[in-house]
């Protein structure tokens, strides 16, 4: 955040695992709402900040979020303005880990990707300030699949069903709005400008 704030000519890769990976999957300010994590057993209760938007707000700032397996030519456009864009550069990408408990199993990543772009869950964007006329475009579709059936697709979703179902209930059902409604004010910012 303060490398970004002062403007300098650098490039930044976030890959985003939701978690503390290397601490055996730790909660972090990453971590998305009703997901269980190490010392979350019972669903974090709190949102995923929205890394991208902070730093779109400081409007020097080329932000995207790209996921590999939904569409990697979006995953390299991102790159390749990044790159080119003279100031900071951000790209944030979606990377499912072996603390997702990915049910279809870890050699099944990439298309994990897909589902979450496709459920809403990750949404694709780039936000480019050096472009005056239309700095944001949103690069991917209003979700086809179900939100609620990506989240079962993961056992740190999954479990809370059996472990805190009252839980479960309430806080997937928040996190889909809240996806949801992101979605929509990322739209609305696609038309505005």
């Amino acid at each position: 955040d303060h490398v970004i704030a002062m403007g300098e000519d650098i490039n930044i890769l976030v890959v985003d695992t939701e978690v503390y990976s290397n601490t055996g999957g730790q909660s972090s300010k990453a971590t998305p709402l009703g997901a269980v994590a190490q010392f979350q057993a019972a669903g974090k209760k709190s949102s995923k900040k929205d890394l991208g938007k902070m730093m779109m707000a400081y409007g020097n700032c080329y932000v995207a979020s790209v996921a590999m397996g939904a569409d990697p030519n979006q995953l390299m456009k991102a790159i390749t303005e990044a790159e080119a864009f003279p100031g900071p550069s951000l790209v944030i990408a979606y990377a499912p880990c072996i603390n997702h408990g990915i049910k279809a199993g870890m050699d099944q990543v990439q298309a994990e990707m897909k589902r979450a772009v496709d459920s809403g869950y990750w949404p694709l964007y780039r936000y480019n300030p050096a472009n005056k006329e239309k700095p944001f475009t949103l690069d991917c579709k209003a979700p086809s699949l179900s939100y609620q059936e990506f989240l079962e697709g993961e056992v740190r979703y999954a479990s809370l069903h059996k472990s805190f179902p009252e839980n479960a209930a309430e806080l997937f059902a928040k996190a889909e709005k809240e996806a949801q409604e992101r979605f929509e004010s990322y739209q609305k910012l696609a038309q505005q400008i």
